[in-house]
């Protein structure tokens, strides 16, 4: 005999659908993350930047790659446990996204529009998992 559980409908609000989201948001954000990373390490090791007064800067972008990629990594293995509902996966959750947060900040000046899209995402994957997720689990 099988038992089934049912759960209050006050207990879980519309945002148990956003906690679904963010989890599929953050493996989006993971593969494109993973997709810069590798690109950054296998093609050419430094990139040229012109400013407006003609000052050339250089930025070796392999350590950028490298950055992308274990970022982009850890954001694919805890999605999936976000997705089970596990509590230490919301607090890891939380602290990889905000680090890739500051990481797309630090990206603005060469990518202003996709910096900006992503901070957004980041900021609405933290406040579904920190106030919403601990309705996941039931």
């Amino acid at each position: 005999m099988t038992r089934t559980e049912t759960h209050d409908a006050a207990q879980r609000s519309g945002w148990v659908g956003w906690i679904y989201f963010a989890g599929i948001v953050l493996l989006i954000g993971a593969a494109i993350d993973i997709i810069y990373g590798l690109m950054a390490i296998i093609g050419p090791n430094t990139a040229y930047f012109v400013g407006a007064q003609g000052g050339v800067a250089s930025f070796n972008v392999a350590g950028w790659g490298w950055w992308s990629l274990i970022i982009g990594l850890a954001m694919v293995v805890l999605a999936f446990f976000l997705l089970t509902g596990r509590t230490w996966a919301r607090i890891l959750v939380t602290i990889v996204v905000a680090i890739n947060a500051v990481s797309h900040v630090l990206s603005l000046p060469a990518q202003p529009w996709w910096a900006i899209i992503m901070i957004a995402l980041d900021v609405l994957v933290i406040y579904a998992v920190t106030v919403h997720g601990r309705e996941l689990r039931s």
